[in-house]
């Protein structure tokens, strides 16, 4: 039963396998029957060729013209073919044929040509298996040798098609030009190998090329077909990656007219600053661009970075090279095969019969006819396919060459290892599968080609990838142009900026950006629909930059870096005690201590003098340590904030004021009542006397001392950061401004009322008259304070003066008190110590006895005073009444 499976499926397999041969075959007959046979030479092990002769054609699938690179890598395949037959190490005793066949550049012609190589695979077959129905053994009409592989491609799009075709047949294939980065797909291709390098290489140093110069915003063109657009897929891709814009992206269909380049080349304009170009094109397609370019006048607009399809084709750029001038291109890293030239200087049309299209080449290539045989030719015999006559050697010849080297050496090892003792094609040679022969041998080939660079395929069947990068530039004081070297691409790229040239012969580097870089401290700010273009907009000054696009607020008492890249705590100011705003509050406080502080001491050597006692010895001196206090709290105001020291600041500017003007308050009041009990009656007024002042003066300044102690147990002292500016971070005592006046209250009543009983006691006697200096201390008091609140709410941006004022204005305020107080004071003591005298202190110039019952008494003060009078209808007071009430006044004062 298995056994009948078997040899069912094995029926199925032989017809359908059968059926195949006969479409090929029928299909090989109909393409015999129009087109040549190719370039074909017997051998015991046959190569086939794939190679682009003839360029497409517009109607018909090959024009009439030779394309010059195509024929190189025909020859360069037969000159290979001719060095490996004459090589006794390479296939000993062994002959290579070929047959090669003409693609015209058109993917779908070059499949209908490979077909060739199929026909010739099946007409191969082993027939050992088959058997006819009448019994006979099957015969093959066509006995042909079948290819061990083929070389070719040269175009991707070709490759891309036949690889397909060749993997069912199991024929492998090396390329010596199609770079494809699909091609690398071994799941796809199965069976393709290359000895050039993918285009995912070429696209990176092209790449790397716009990354040195700074370019940012390029434009692409492309060709359609798998090499245009499998290439510029990297370019894309690996734009993405490094940040490069693609401004324009242009694809140049098959068969494009001149319509269609100018209107690719219209649209690079769309984006003018987009200058780079990327031509990621065949060598035809990059001619009609720069021909495009010509006609819109745009020969110095463009700066151009072109693919190996351009590379350093001397043809290309012909009656153009003022538009291409400046261009930088890829081309793969090769050298002249020497040997090569030579061959191909020796090839005449009579010479070289194997090459049916060499005729038409050489007319080509020297622009004129051959005749026929005896005839008057028009091409001189004498004409060689030298330099000297324009012939340059294709860059990928050297590949052709490594393609059919690998194709040896790989046949060589097969031999060797299937064939040992032997020096032919042995049976198990011819029976390999050429699948097996692919992995096995063909991709572990490794060997010094004839240029000695080393060949040798990856794991995905790829050469090494190994770049020249060529500058066109114009040649220094001539009219000629040419490809100079200016730099490498292996893994890296290595270019020397100085030696390339731009058009005009400039050596500075264009640009290609959209937007200039944003500078130091600028974020972007994307245009709308173009993630390629921004505008510069600068972060604030207090704002750091967080990426690219946003700007952070570095917050309170933070400052950014130079370079907005992040911030540092801005240092923490305060007062300084060189600054000159704190040298001129210590100066005036030092001062006010030095004179307040000789005050005191002449009073107490003074203690018992008339004048001391007259101005209340007890009050005085708690005045005058609230004003020391005063010109101390400067020290405290300017030290540096903490706990302790905003404590004693809270305290010392309340308590010393309340020292001052409660003192002066209970003097004032003193004195007050007393005349003001004298105008009524002769009885001596209540707490007047010196205890009870005292005590009076505590209770005042007590209410302070107790205010101070509430406030600073609701809102406890301490430091804090203040910003006045954003660049400013202030240590200051954490209380508001308006805190610190509204504690200061209670001393503005103090003042107030104290002012309120100076005017009220201004007209007492002048002996008397300490009330007409407490006056004239609170008027300027009043006016110092009244000047100080704005100031000093108007500078709160400015911590320095802020605090210089407020020093001032205490110091101004405790100077006032003492200079209008104790000046009349002192000067008595120490210049006029004789009219420091009890006498002076009673009035007896004013209070004299009447000379009749019905006179008047009273007391004058210069042309004011207070006057005694009796009342009409009420009996006078009699001399002594009066003597005795103008005696009780003064004592009373002293």
């Amino acid at each position: 039963m298995v056994g009948g499976r078997r040899a069912g499926s094995t029926v199925l397999v032989w017809a359908w396998v059968s059926w195949l041969a006969s479409v090929i075959l029928l299909l090989g007959q109909i393409r015999s029957e129009v087109t040549a046979t190719g370039v074909q030479s017997s051998g015991d092990l046959m190569l086939g060729g794939l190679f682009p002769v003839h360029e497409k054609g517009d109607k018909t699938p090959c024009s009439s013209a030779v394309y010059d690179r195509g024929l190189q890598r025909l020859e360069a395949m037969l000159y290979a073919v001719d060095l490996i037959n004459s090589d006794s190490n390479l296939l000993p005793n062994i002959t290579l044929g070929v047959h090669i066949l003409d693609t015209c550049s058109k993917d779908t012609y070059a499949l209908n040509q490979s077909l060739e190589f199929i026909r010739v695979s099946l007409d191969a077959l082993d027939t050992s298996g088959l058997e006819c129905s009448d019994g006979k053994a099957p015969r093959v009409k066509y006995r042909a040798k079948p290819v061990r592989g083929v070389v070719g491609g040269s175009y991707s799009s070709v490759s891309l098609q036949v690889a397909n075709l060749f993997r069912l047949f199991h024929i492998p294939q090396v390329s010596p030009a199609s770079t494809a980065r699909a091609l690398s797909d071994k799941g796809r291709y199965e069976f393709f190998a290359r000895t050039v390098p993918p285009d995912t290489f070429q696209a990176m140093a092209m790449m790397d090329v716009m990354q040195l110069f700074n370019w940012s915003y390029i434009s692409t063109i492309h060709s359609e077909g798998s090499y245009g657009e499998f290439g510029i897929e990297v370019i894309h891709d690996l734009a993405m990656e490094r940040n490069i814009c693609i401004a324009v992206s242009e694809k140049i269909p098959h068969n494009a007219d001149h319509k269609v380049f100018d209107t690719a080349v219209g649209n690079l304009l769309k984006k003018p600053t987009a200058r780079a170009v990327v031509l990621f094109t065949r060598a035809e397609d990059a001619r009609g661009v720069l021909a495009a370019a010509r006609r819109l006048n745009l020969t110095s607009y463009f700066h151009w970075v072109a693919s190996d399809g351009w590379g350093k084709q001397s043809h290309l750029v012909e009656g153009l090279q003022d538009v291409a001038e400046g261009a930088i291109t890829v081309e793969l890293t090769s050298q002249v095969v020497k040997g090569f030239d030579t061959y191909m200087s020796k090839l005449t049309p009579e010479k070289n019969e194997r090459n049916p299209w060499f005729k038409e080449y050489w007319e080509t290539f020297f622009g004129c006819k051959l005749g026929p045989p005896g005839s008057d030719l028009a091409c001189p015999s004498t004409k060689r396919i030298t330099k000297e006559a324009g012939y340059q050697q294709d860059p990928k010849v050297q590949f052709v060459v490594d393609a059919v080297y690998s194709f040896a050496y790989a046949l060589t090892n097969l031999q060797q290892s299937k064939c040992p003792g032997v020096s032919y094609v042995c049976e198990a040679m011819n029976k390999y599968d050429g699948g097996d022969f692919y992995r096995e041998y063909l991709l572990n080939v490794s060997f010094t080609g004839v240029v000695g660079s080393q060949v040798n395929f990856d794991e995905r069947g790829d050469g090494p990838a190994r770049y020249t990068i060529y500058n066109f530039r114009k040649i220094p004081n001539s009219h000629n142009y040419n490809y100079s070297v200016v730099g490498s691409w292996y893994s890296k790229l290595d270019l020397n900026l100085s030696e390339v040239s731009w058009s005009g012969n400039s050596y500075t580097i264009p640009t290609s950006v959209c937007s200039r870089p944003c500078q130091v401290g600028e974020i972007k700010i994307m245009q709308q629909g173009d993630t390629c273009c921004w505008i510069c907009t600068p972060c604030k000054d207090w704002e750091m930059m967080v990426g690219e696009f946003t700007c952070q607020d570095c917050g309170p008492g933070r400052w950014p870096y130079d370079d907005k890249m992040g911030c540092f705590d801005l240092p923490h100011k305060y007062m300084q005690w060189t600054s000159i705003f704190a040298l001129v509050p210590v100066a005036i406080s030092c001062l006010g201590i030095v004179l307040t502080l000789t005050v005191i001491i002449i009073f107490t050597k003074h203690d018992d003098t008339p004048i001391v006692k007259a101005s209340g010895r007890e009050l005085s001196y708690m005045l005058l340590c609230g004003i020391l206090i005063c010109y101390l709290n400067t020290f405290l105001l300017l030290a540096m904030p903490g706990a302790t020291i905003c404590a004693l600041q809270r305290f010392g500017v309340g308590f010393g004021f309340s020292m001052i003007y409660g003192a002066l308050l209970t003097k004032t009041n003193r004195i007050s009542r007393i005349f003001d009990s004298a105008s009524r009656s002769a009885r001596r007024p209540g707490f007047i006397s010196p205890k009870s002042q005292v005590i009076i003066t505590c209770s005042l300044v007590s209410v302070q001392v107790v205010a101070t102690v509430v406030w600073l147990i609701i809102e406890p002292p301490g430091a804090r950061f203040d910003y006045p500016t954003r660049d400013q971070a202030i240590l200051k005592c954490r209380i508001k401004d308006s805190s610190f006046l509204l504690s200061l209250i209670y001393n503005m009543v103090l003042i107030t009322t104290c002012t309120v009983y100076a005017v009220k006691t201004r007209k007492i006697p002048e002996n008397f008259n300490e009330s007409k200096f407490i006056g004239f201390t609170m008027y300027t008091t009043c006016i110092i304070w009244l000047a100080f609140v704005p100031i000093y709410f108007g500078t709160g941006n400015s911590y320095e003066v802020q605090i210089t004022t407020l020093c001032v204005a205490i110091s101004l305020s405790a100077s006032v008190a003492l200079v209008c107080l104790y000046s009349p004071k002192i000067y008595i003591i120490v210049f006029h110590p004789d009219k420091n005298v009890r006498k002076l202190t009673m009035n007896s110039a004013t209070y004299k006895k009447a000379p009749t019952a019905s006179s008047a008494a009273s007391v004058n003060h210069g042309s004011e005073g207070v006057k005694l009078q009796t009342v009409p209808g009420t009996p006078s007071r009699t001399a002594t009444e009066g003597g005795s009430q103008g005696a009780m006044e003064n004592e009373a004062l002293l």
